[in-house]
């Protein structure tokens, strides 16, 4: 589904824990980061594309997220013509995105990266909210940029100590948040036939995040 002027319309996720880090997944079987994203599908509003999205791709369900906020207007990226599919050249122009920030109230083991029959991610880290764009796809990170400087407004400023300044009327949730080494993921188990994904903690290094969703 294209507009007029060929860009599909899109939800980004910014899915943040208690101390402000954004979830960063690993595309499956390449060495490529991003946030979670999809296209919004025809009769769908963007925060129902955004919450289907998010359990496709993270397993996690409305009750373990909380919106903070979202952004006012589309956010558009070109694509490249190399990265274009041959069927969609000529008009396919890109994405335009509706961007979410969602704060997480569930804890690290509500994630199954194998929630859906065609998993985006096989793996996933919490990341400092201004991760180095550098590992985005060069077509990407002005987006990236737009998106991570307009929602910052709505986080609350954190404490030496990591947590949430109260005086700015922090409303807790959720138990510990496992917070997971910045060098290090968590790997989804292998077999989604044996059940909920199971994570394993290993060191790998981020790479350049895929062109498309």
């Amino acid at each position: 589904m294209l507009d007029r002027n060929g860009y599909r319309p899109n939800v980004g996720i910014i899915l943040v824990n208690r101390r402000n880090e954004v979830f960063w997944g690993k595309r499956i079987r390449e060495h490529s980061w991003q946030f979670p994203q999809g296209g919004i599908k025809r009769g769908e509003t963007p925060e129902q594309a955004m919450y289907r999205e998010l359990n496709e791709e993270t397993g996690l369900w409305p009750e373990h997220v909380r919106i903070i906020g979202r952004t006012r207007n589309w956010l558009r990226y070109d694509v490249p013509e190399r990265w274009v599919r041959r069927e969609w050249r000529g008009h396919y122009r890109g994405q335009k995105q509706i961007w979410f920030l969602l704060r997480m109230v569930g804890h690290d083991s509500d994630v199954s990266l194998r929630a859906s029959s065609h998993p985006e991610f096989d793996a996933w880290r919490w990341n400092d909210y201004w991760v180095p764009l550098d590992t985005v796809i060069e077509f990407k990170r002005a987006v990236y940029e737009q998106a991570l400087t307009e929602l910052a407004r709505f986080l609350q400023p954190m404490r030496n100590d990591g947590r949430a300044d109260r005086r700015a009327g922090r409303n807790a949730a959720g138990g510990a948040d496992g917070r997971v080494d910045d060098l290090q993921v968590v790997l989804a188990e292998s077999h989604p036939a044996a059940g909920p994904a199971v994570g394993h903690t290993t060191e790998i290094a981020a790479s350049a995040a895929s062109p498309e969703d």
